[in-house]
């Protein structure tokens, strides 16, 4: 009797899906992992659209979402959005509702009061991801590791560089020795030059990501000098040269995204750091 191999079986629920696509993103044809990407970025996207939607978004071909399915078990790709719906299952008064009932009920209120409580609840549901989203494990392994650096420099540009300008703010009050790459006088080259193995990186950038951030997150790496990033998705490109990495995937309001998620995990890492230090 032959034993059918597991590879062969479709994953049972979402969070099995995601660990085999990311265990097998290396061997994927580029329309699949353009399809991986797409999918484990937009979850809701699939659960919901239709096969014709989703390939225009995703840009491929509808028959490349039956090839994906496939590569993964399901029948078709009707087997593969029963997944994603059943992630949803269970979901009592979602943000996305209460956006809506803000929605709903804005045209009682004055535009900026409209706005103000879109952002405040998109705010909301980005960070109760967050609580979800990071694994305490992985979160403590970064701390560590960071906390052993005798530097850290700290790596973003445009929407990501708020986050690490405030971070080196923080890291200076708490006696913390770091580098805020990104400088106006256009030596960041020069400064991570300086970097050893006993120096740590700490690199942020999120979709459409900023390849200067990647190559020198990148470039480190392959010095020996740890990163850790935070990201939107598995398939950033600061994922692939990380010791650890963190995705948060903030939500948008009006097609704005804020940086609520982002800026907790951030000085929630920031403060552990030197917790760590100080108690090591």
């Amino acid at each position: 009797m032959t034993q059918t191999d597991t590879r062969d079986l479709p994953p049972e629920d979402f969070e099995t899906l995601r660990a085999v696509i990311l265990e097998r993103r290396g061997e994927l044809p580029k329309r699949l992992t353009q399809v991986a990407a797409y999918a484990l970025d937009h979850p809701d996207e699939i659960a919901f659209g239709t096969a014709a939607s989703i390939a225009t978004s995703a840009q491929v071909q509808p028959s490349t979402l039956v090839r994906f399915a496939q590569h993964f078990g399901f029948d078709g790709f009707s087997g593969l959005q029963l997944l994603f719906r059943a992630r949803l299952r269970g979901r009592t008064s979602s943000y996305e509702e209460r956006l809506k009932t803000l929605e709903q009920d804005g045209a009682a209120l004055a535009e900026s009061t409209t706005l103000f409580n879109g952002f405040v609840a998109a705010a909301h549901r980005s960070i109760d991801v967050l609580a979800a989203a990071v694994d305490p494990d992985a979160l403590e392994r970064a701390v560590t590791l960071l906390a052993q650096a005798d530097t850290i420099y700290l790596i973003a540009k445009r929407r990501s560089y708020p986050i690490t300008s405030y971070m080196a703010y923080a890291f200076g009050k708490l006696r913390v020795k770091c580098h805020l790459v990104g400088t106006s006088a256009g030596i960041d080259d020069d400064i991570l030059a300086m970097a050893t193995p006993r120096d740590a990186a700490f690199a942020i950038s999120f979709a459409p990501y900023a390849s200067e951030s990647a190559a020198q997150a990148r470039a480190l790496a392959l010095r020996d000098i740890p990163v850790v990033s935070l990201t939107d998705s598995a398939f950033s490109p600061l994922a692939a040269c990380s010791r650890e990495w963190f995705e948060v995937v903030e939500a948008d309001h009006a097609g704005f995204r804020s940086l609520s998620a982002s800026m907790a995990f951030a000085m929630a890492l920031t403060v552990s750091i030197a917790e760590h230090r100080r108690r090591s």
